[in-house]
């Protein structure tokens, strides 16, 4: 995932938890701030070490980038938003295709994902 995409900054971070939207479900919290004239979404990954070590916690990162990767390729994301994804500990025993599922699902409460036209 490039640079730009990314929500980097303590800062930044603070501003979505503080002024965003959030929006659960078992597997996933995701916070989402809209900002008008964005050329494209950013976002923040945060896995906690209750989630488990080292190798554990940035297998699931890589898991959640790969899904945003593909989210981003079939233009499904809007444009306009920061948000952070939050992993909650259900994710650790869950599969790409289950991870997957459950992103679409928060995403789509979350109203993250383009209206279909």
């Amino acid at each position: 995932m490039k640079k730009a995409y990314r929500v980097k900054t303590e800062a930044d971070f603070q501003k979505v938890f503080h002024q965003g939207q959030s929006m659960a479900n078992r597997q996933f919290v995701v916070y989402n701030l809209p900002k008008e004239g964005q050329a494209h979404f950013r976002v923040g990954i945060s896995v906690g070490k209750k989630l488990g070590n080292a190798v554990a916690r940035n297998a699931i990162k890589r898991k959640i980038r790969h899904c945003l990767i593909e989210f981003d390729q079939n233009d499904l994301i809007r444009d306009d938003l920061d948000f952070i994804v939050i992993a909650r500990a259900p994710v650790r025993h869950m599969d790409y295709h289950e991870i997957r599922k459950s992103l679409l699902h928060v995403f789509n409460r979350a109203e993250i994902l383009r209206s279909k036209e």
